[in-house]
């Protein structure tokens, strides 16, 4: 594999490289827009944005430019490099061509090389035809073996040798085709063979269906849904250690008003949580009723969203601080803890019955704690909290 590129290079040079021809001597052309009027003795070089050959080139003619167009016989090779090529007369040796649209309407008496997006080739071939493109038509017939790779490949006339195809769309053979060789190619759908077409060696059929079977539609399902609830989670992990590290002293009062408050205080927390989380959607619907008010109600959906996960990742912070204070005594607040907790609290979820409860009262707690938090940061005065509501 690693002299493929240098074999593909060596597919576009031209005979004469290899090969000294006793011809005159060479011509190079060069232009924005160029047409090649007068016919060339020896070999022919032209570039230009747009190109076109209209009197006959003695020996090989090469292109490189934008549109490429030879309306002329060429006693040689053609080698083009264009974004169009069209070829709309004989070519006496090999052709070869590299583009996005090709198009060879006579005949070339040598190999056909082709590399583009698209490839319509409607003359006789008297060598051998090595095609690459997403869509290509061959309807000329070849003398010599066939080898198409692609996507849509269209068939038609007379080929003296083997026929070989690998697509990845659709293979078309047209009626009154004939094939001396054998007919070999891999498509995701078997092709219609016409009853008029005569194919000597036979047809071999590869099925290359692209479209998972229902084993494997199970397997890539249950594959996609691991990895999915896996980064879930590893994202919930690390957002719980980074809030409980670079926050620590946040984190120290959540926690410290679920150890250390009475239990009235406890239940107005869970009850504020339980209200906000009830209420806020209510009161987003109702704002969408009218026109106006569906520019609060967005922004309200956003800090509803927020003030959710931040509640679920202080609860895990929550559950890790009070495991680590009861078994381990320590009050300070590390980013491992966040880890811990949110590592405890996933594990308690898939408890049937009792993890989902578990789990909701301590995001309830958070939540109505992480608004009683930022009231007083709001109003940090609490004898004028009255006045302010």
């Amino acid at each position: 594999m690693r002299y493929a590129p240098f074999l593909l290079a060596l597919c576009f040079l031209p005979t004469s490289v290899f090969a000294a021809r006793a011809v005159a001597p060479a011509t190079f052309s060069a232009a924005q827009s160029l047409v090649a009027a007068s016919s060339s003795p020896g070999n022919a070089y032209v570039a230009g944005a747009s190109v076109v050959l209209t009197a006959p080139v003695a020996g090989d003619f090469s292109a490189f430019g934008g549109s490429v167009i030879t309306a002329a016989p060429v006693e040689g090779d053609d080698l083009i490099l264009a974004g169009t090529v069209g070829s709309r007369a004989a070519v006496a040796g090999d052709f070869r061509a590299a583009g996005g649209s090709i198009d060879v309407g006579q005949s070339v008496a040598g190999d056909l090389f082709a590399l583009g997006f698209s490839v319509r080739d409607v003359g006789r071939v008297g060598g051998s035809i090595f095609i690459v493109a997403a869509d290509t038509t061959l309807a000329g017939g070849a003398a010599g073996p066939v080898t198409v790779y692609g996507n849509n490949v269209s068939l038609s006339g007379d080929f003296a040798s083997n026929v070989k195809i690998i697509a990845g769309g659709r293979v078309s053979i047209a009626p009154d085709t004939v094939i001396h060789g054998t007919l070999s190619y891999e498509a995701p759908v078997e092709a219609v063979i016409p009853p008029s077409t005569v194919i000597d060696g036979g047809v071999t059929y590869t099925n290359t269906s692209y479209l998972p079977d229902t084993n494997t539609s199970r397997t890539l399902a249950l594959a996609s849904l691991g990895f999915f609830l896996i980064a879930r989670i590893l994202g919930a992990l690390i957002l719980a250690g980074l809030l409980a590290g670079l926050f620590p002293t946040f984190a120290g009062t959540v926690i410290d008003r679920a150890a250390t408050e009475r239990l009235r205080d406890i239940l107005l927390a869970l009850l504020l949580g339980f209200a906000i989380i009830v209420a806020t959607p209510i009161v987003i619907v109702l704002l969408t009723l009218t026109f106006v008010g569906i520019g609060i109600a967005l922004l309200i959906l956003i800090l509803y969203a927020l003030l959710m996960l931040l509640a679920l990742m202080y609860a895990s912070i929550l559950v890790g601080g009070i495991l680590v204070r009861r078994f381990f005594a320590r009050e300070r607040v590390l980013w491992h803890d966040g880890v811990f907790g949110m590592t405890v609290l996933s594990l308690v979820s898939l408890v049937p019955f009792i993890g989902f409860p578990v789990v909701l009262l301590c995001t309830l707690f958070s939540a109505g704690t992480l608004l009683q938090l930022f009231f007083h940061f709001a109003f940090p005065h609490e004898e004028q909290t009255p006045e302010l509501l």
